[in-house]
């Protein structure tokens, strides 16, 4: 539970190879179930009416075309949004060693996603809370999910949207800073009831390839296609 907001310091900022590469990108991709994770898979499916939804609405709102015509759309907002107007947090964490005891690294995370039924690999993250920033959502999401805490925040990305024609959920991907004076340790996860995460650290160089392993893996599974 977050209690009290972090101090919150700022680098000079500092373009990272990968930070824009990923900003759009909170989940990047499906992958088979890793062997190290329990059995996970969706056993049914039915209608949810809008009442009966908790982290989902569905809404229909009418505009003006260019000629001048009201058209009608369709779409889903989440009602947990702050009144900050964010609705969460991505985290792009840089792991660095004050000693250069090993190269710069991140920490993604595996984790099973009931609406395609696949573990799917992605940056730490989270919805914000209201009274926080996305800032100190990203440190207290960070050490939530990873363990890792973070000094200072590197730099924050513009508002960023995945998905514009189906909903109007947005984000922020927040670099944060995470020194080491030695080698590089994995801490331990503060998880909540229900969360099955599995944290892996991959060296920043070697990032593109690890998503392009997991997005052959997948394609090559005769089990990974899509609901």
């Amino acid at each position: 539970m977050f209690l009290r907001p972090p101090t919150i310091r700022r680098r000079p900022r500092i373009f990272y190879p990968f930070s824009h590469s990923i900003s759009s990108h909170r989940s990047i991709y499906l992958r088979p179930q890793p062997h190290n994770m329990p059995d996970s898979k969706v056993v049914s499916v039915e209608n949810l009416s809008t009442a009966d939804a908790k982290w989902v609405q569905l809404k229909k709102c009418t505009y003006k075309d260019p000629t001048g015509k009201e058209r009608l759309w369709e779409y889903a907002e989440r009602p947990t949004r702050s009144s900050g107007g964010i609705d969460a947090v991505a985290i792009l964490a840089i792991l660095r060693s004050e000693s250069g005891a090993f190269p710069p690294s991140t920490v993604i995370i595996e984790q099973f996603r009931p609406p395609v039924n696949r573990y799917v690999v992605e940056l730490p993250a989270g919805l914000i809370s209201e009274g926080e920033s996305p800032e100190e959502t990203a440190i207290r999401e960070l050490e939530e999910e990873t363990g890792f805490k973070a000094t200072s925040v590197i730099q924050t990305s513009p508002l960023l949207v995945c998905d514009p024609g189906m909903t109007n959920a947005n984000m922020k991907v927040v670099t944060v800073d995470v020194p080491f004076p030695e080698k590089l340790e994995m801490p331990e996860q503060k998880l909540d009831p229900g969360e099955f995460i599995t944290a892996r650290i991959v060296e920043l160089s070697k990032l593109s390839a690890e998503f392009k392993g997991a997005f052959v893996s997948q394609h090559m599974n005769p089990h990974s296609t899509l609901i």
